[in-house]
């Protein structure tokens, strides 16, 4: 089947495998898209990684089909998911929302990598590093 030219690219930012009309319905459906088939496809793309928050960016194209693919899951929530955490601090910069380690933000730099802009790991490190403090977490070296 080919495809019309592209309308929009949407990206939203959905727990993954909860996908449903009602919780992306006033993203989705000014677009003409089938939303009971785009929470098929999502809830299926992303059933792997229930517990996070994972991307899906949404091409739609001019006769209203659409194509659905998905990154992997934010940084924020493998963060909090490795540091065993519910969320960030209150107030950043002001209250500490936890810990987490660096050998930590090696396994979720390790996991964000493809997803990121550099192929460095060392370098991953400190993007992920910089997500942590924005959240008001505490880096320590164990």
């Amino acid at each position: 089947m080919a495809k019309n030219k592209v309308a929009k690219v949407v990206t939203l930012h959905i727990q993954a495998g909860e996908a449903g009309p009602a919780n992306v319905g006033k993203d989705l459906g000014p677009l003409g898209i089938n939303l009971m088939e785009f929470c098929k496809q999502y809830n299926a793309l992303s059933a792997g990684m229930r517990g996070h928050v994972v991307p899906a960016v949404v091409t739609v194209y001019e006769d209203r089909a659409f194509d659905v693919a998905v990154k992997q899951p934010t940084t924020a929530s493998l963060i909090r998911r490795v540091a065993g955490l519910d969320g960030g601090s209150p107030r950043p910069g002001h209250q500490s929302g936890g810990t987490v380690s660096v050998a930590q933000l090696r396994e979720v730099a390790a996991a964000k990598l493809p997803d990121l802009n550099t192929t460095d790991l060392d370098q991953a490190v400190k993007i992920v590093a910089g997500t942590a403090r924005s959240m008001g977490l505490t880096i320590t070296d164990s």
